[in-house]
């Protein structure tokens, strides 16, 4: 049984992800569409759902030539067409330019160009070279020196290794991470168990839990080379801040960051800082925003290693629901019911 107000909220979104689940069909025009169909929004009093297009061709309905909903939908044709283009990028080492992969992809470069980055975040060149650090990543613990890893993984040396700072440089990641050391602190809160881990630059990971092993263990994960030193002494301060805005939310801990993650992760991590308190924002306003795709935006939420202040619980489904979360939904919706109650008593 479908959920009429729900499909009509996903046409109204034009909602890719909904593709397949059911169709729509307008009387008025004797034609069904799937929800994601960019054509004009027809009247909600002329709108009828059905399961499926067999279903909607034998209550009378054509297909629609615009979004055809009975294949693959032009959104699922340029996904294919972007995943043709990493796999020419990876079997030509990224030497191939934006041009040469437009032609031999069969669209206009600045069409591909906008497609890929609106689907990986990234330019075709960036994401060559992303792929490019992680076959470094990969030969640098074997490999005998930075510049033999840097070799094989496809750069000419190793001067574009250190042109970008990141919080190990190739020698520290080629050992692993030995010599880098982390402190952690592990609190009671109204979430559960709480853990907050610092490098010298600032705070790293903000965890949530349901004990203190299950935290060790995600942090152990997180950074396995690393020398990890639990010391709540000297984090107290931090943690407290910390903690305070678990509490009351308007009480916003105000720490460094030492965040970790590409350049779009980044961009992401920076947009979710800017929601306001009590507010939240679907994935795909905020792929608009950053003027990239929802699922990436998605995939770089997921990723995120400071729980709270960095408030990807902010980011709901695009139907309104609170969609996934790391650390568990009971944890989203809490902290989203109390942020929303200082926004009530504010007004």
């Amino acid at each position: 049984m479908l959920d009429i107000d729900h499909c009509w909220q996903a046409v109204c979104d034009r909602n890719a992800a909904q593709d397949g689940q059911f169709v729509f069909a307008v009387r008025s025009t004797s034609i069904y569409c799937r929800p994601s169909c960019p054509a004009r929004r027809p009247k909600r009093e002329n709108v009828d759902f059905y399961a499926n297009a067999f279903s909607a061709e034998a209550a009378g309905f054509r297909p629609c030539k615009r979004c055809s909903p009975q294949g693959t939908s032009p959104a699922e044709q340029v996904d294919a067409l972007v995943i043709a283009t990493c796999r020419l990028l990876q079997e030509h080492d990224g030497a191939l330019t934006l041009e040469q992969l437009a032609t031999r992809i069969g669209l206009s470069a600045s069409h591909l160009a906008r497609a890929f980055k609106a689907r990986t975040g990234l330019t075709p060149k960036a994401w060559a070279n992303a792929q490019r650090r992680q076959r470094l990543d990969a030969r640098l613990p074997q490999a005998d020196s930075v510049l033999e890893a840097a070799l094989e993984a496809g750069f000419s040396g190793t001067r574009a290794l250190y042109e970008q700072p990141t919080a190990l440089s190739p020698a520290q990641r080629r050992r692993q991470g030995a010599g880098e050391q982390l402190r952690y602190a592990i609190a009671p809160c109204e979430l559960g168990q709480l853990l907050l881990a610092a490098s010298d630059k600032g705070a790293c990971a903000l965890l949530f839990g349901d004990d203190e092993q299950s935290l060790e263990q995600e942090l152990h994960q997180r950074f396995s080379a690393a020398t990890l030193q639990r010391d709540q002494q000297s984090l107290q301060p931090w943690l407290q801040q910390v903690l305070a805005q678990v509490a009351e939310p308007d009480r916003a801990a105000h720490l460094p960051l030492d965040l970790r993650g590409s350049a779009f992760q980044q961009r992401v991590w920076q947009a979710l800082r800017e929601i306001p308190l009590g507010q939240t924002r679907r994935y795909g306003e905020l792929a608009v925003q950053i003027d990239s795709h929802a699922r990436a935006v998605a995939r770089a939420c997921a990723s995120n290693p400071l729980g709270l202040l960095i408030p990807c619980h902010r980011v709901v489904g695009a139907n309104g629901n609170l969609s996934g979360y790391r650390w568990g939904i009971t944890r989203k919706a809490a902290l989203l019911a109390a942020e929303a109650a200082v926004r009530t008593r504010a007004h």
